[in-house]
């Protein structure tokens, strides 16, 4: 059986088939219209997925969404599949939020496509349906994005493409991941916004910067501007050592005609390692960095 699953895998079930299960983006039918050979099933067999990425769901949005299945029912079908651990059960792949909102409704059974999915498809898709979700804050989704990378391999072009998204969207809200994590919780609690953190992600202090944009309610285009004015990142002190040779100035000029970018390379006398420094003027400038370097690693290869 896992050999099965792993040759079907392997012969091109990737992204793009998973999604065709999740796109929340797509009119929903109605009970006219036709839809995917669907079966219903008692709520009291359904379990939720205990490696649910999404472990939040606000009161004010299933109270809502639980009075509309007590007047329309549910219209979209759940992705169900077999319980690993009991075959007369269910477990969510997508659709948790409302399997909590018509047992509120006491609805005793809710439209569902059963699948045959792995663990590691289980998540992705999971994965997937919350990256969808357009109530979902960007630290969220960045999140989202970086354990499609991290867990399943697929690269920022893939994701782009298969999510219709741009990768330039894609690659800026990765970025505010690396923040730090106090200035993230004020983008999860919506005290700053994704541009508001863009603009601190290359500050020297982007904590102290974050409090102050809060405190002076700043816009986002004044936040460019202090971040700006206070500094970007300093280099490391090994940058500032004025012995540099011929041979590492040639090769400084090289890197930077072939990216285009200023670029710095600090290598102590009779040292194996230093450091190279990449100068980008705009988050545009880091974007095309980032492609350059996926195309030159082959990491673009999925």
């Amino acid at each position: 059986m896992a050999q099965a699953k792993q040759e079907r895998r392997g012969l091109g079930r990737g992204l793009s088939a998973l999604m065709a299960d999740v796109d929340t983006t797509a009119p929903q039918p109605t009970a006219d219209t036709p839809r995917r050979a669907e079966t219903f099933i008692s709520v009291d067999r359904i379990s939720p997925n205990p490696d649910q990425p999404r472990r939040t769901f606000t009161e004010a949005a299933l109270a809502e969404l639980t009075s509309s299945l007590r007047e329309k029912g549910v219209i979209q079908p759940l992705i169900l599949r077999r319980d690993p651990s009991d075959v007369e059960r269910y477990q969510i792949v997508a659709g948790e939020r409302r399997w909590r909102a018509a047992q509120r409704a006491q609805l005793h059974e809710v439209p569902a496509i059963v699948r045959d999915l792995d663990d590691t498809e289980v998540l992705e898709l999971a994965i997937i349906e919350n990256i969808q979700r357009a109530d979902l804050n960007a630290i969220e989704e960045a999140a989202g994005y970086r354990q499609l990378m991290d867990r399943f391999g697929h690269t920022q072009e893939k994701l782009a493409e298969a999510l219709g998204k741009s990768r330039s969207h894609i690659a800026n809200l990765l970025r505010l991941l690396s923040l730090p994590e106090s200035v993230i919780e004020f983008v999860r609690s919506g005290d700053l916004s994704a541009g508001h953190a863009r603009a601190l992600v290359t500050s020297e202090d982007p904590a102290g910067l974050a409090a102050k944009v809060i405190k002076q309610g700043l816009s986002v285009r004044q936040t460019e501007a202090l971040a700006k004015k206070t500094g970007a990142l300093k280099p490391t002190n090994i940058n500032d050592s004025p012995i540099k040779d011929a041979d590492t100035k040639a090769l400084e000029k090289d890197v930077a005609a072939a990216l285009g970018m200023k670029v710095t390379i600090a290598h102590p006398p009779g040292s194996e390692g230093g450091v190279m420094t990449i100068k980008y003027s705009d988050l545009d400038q880091l974007d095309e960095l980032c492609r350059k370097l996926s195309v030159t690693t082959g990491a673009g290869k999925v």
